[in-house]
């Protein structure tokens, strides 16, 4: 008889992993082979969101955890989720901020040369560009956060283009913009709290009665509300798993958009959530958010260039229909 064949597929480190974006990465490298380790603190993320017993309760604070880690298990990569998202809390408690994102991320790179793990995939933000000076947006546009959250993941992609320049770790960097939708297949969806995403407060008004906040309708846009890129979940994994794949060949390092390249306003986003739940949405107007720009919408031509990436879902109805069977399918559960 032959010799067996021992196929060792690359074990790879989700930090975060158990939060919405982290999780849905996580059971995609799962379905196409990889070996996954969830680090979270479950603070934020959910362990039911977490495929099987791959979860190790870490905080990115903790460096010396961090470090026991590493050495514990040999990892091939890390994708780096971990980080608090929240604009409105991030100006009224930056230094937590920068604490949990900055910091936590530096401890977590400190870990990762003390063992020589050298490839990291890095959950950017589009809100490192601020207010833009155009749209869509380039990766080549004047950086200019107005936000602690935009600002503590600034930094970090400086350290980045420093390490990249000084040492062996390699890096892509996938600035996105606003992650929505859920994938039936897993069985996941939002569940932040408190919830700050649109769409899912969108579709809690529709349930609750609760009005929806329209945070500002005097911006300059057309309909005088916000506007954003909406970018399905499923499709920013596959971006993840892109990145992924380019580091484990010896990619170069790099900075990306994710998203779609179209912007929906929030009064867009309301009347097509009514379109597809038939249901009208209370809403109230309120004052502006500070740190909200009046428009993000992304240039992410150079992404599906390098990687031959492509968005699956570009219809704004087609991803409220993903997020409304979730919303659905978690009140039945609340309920009993």
């Amino acid at each position: 008889m032959g010799a067996t064949l021992h196929v060792f597929m690359p074990n790879i480190l989700v930090t975060g992993g158990a939060g919405y974006i982290g999780s849905h990465t996580s059971h995609l490298l799962l379905e196409r082979g990889y070996d996954v380790t969830v680090a979270d603190n479950l603070v934020r993320g959910h362990r039911h969101n977490v495929p099987g017993d791959r979860l190790t309760l870490v905080d990115m604070r903790d460096a010396s955890a961090l470090r026991a880690l590493f050495e514990r298990v040999r990892f091939d990569a890390v994708i780096h989720f971990a980080a608090v998202i929240a604009v409105g809390e991030s100006t009224t408690h930056p230094e937590f901020y920068f604490a949990n994102n900055t910091g936590g991320t530096l401890n977590l790179l400190e870990a990762m040369r003390s063992v020589g793990v050298r490839r990291l995939v890095f959950s950017s933000t589009a809100a490192v560009y601020g207010t833009p000076d155009s749209v869509p947006i380039p990766e080549s546009a004047t950086l200019r956060p107005v936000s602690p959250y935009g600002e503590s993941k600034l930094m970090v992609e400086q350290v980045l283009r420093w390490l990249d320049l000084h040492s062996s770790v390699r890096s892509i960097s996938l600035r996105y913009f606003n992650a929505c939708g859920a994938d039936p297949k897993y069985n996941l969806g939002e569940e932040h709290e408190p919830e700050t995403h649109l769409i899912p407060l969108i579709l809690r008004a529709i349930n609750t009665g609760k009005p929806l906040k329209i945070f500002g309708d005097d911006y300059p846009t057309p309909d005088g509300t916000c506007i954003r890129d909406y970018i399905h979940v499923s499709d920013l994994a596959t971006a993840h798993l892109a990145a992924l794949e380019w580091l484990l060949n010896d990619g170069a390092s790099g900075t990306y958009n994710c998203g779609t390249g179209r912007g929906f306003s929030v009064r867009e986003v309301i009347e097509a959530a009514e379109k597809v739940t038939g249901k009208t949405v209370p809403c109230v107007v309120a004052p502006r958010r500070e740190g909200d720009p009046p428009q993000l919408v992304a240039d992410s031509s150079k992404l599906q260039q390098k990687f031959g990436w492509r968005p699956k879902y570009v219809k704004l109805e087609e991803i409220i229909e993903t997020a409304w069977a979730f919303e659905r399918r978690r009140t039945a559960i609340a309920k009993g």
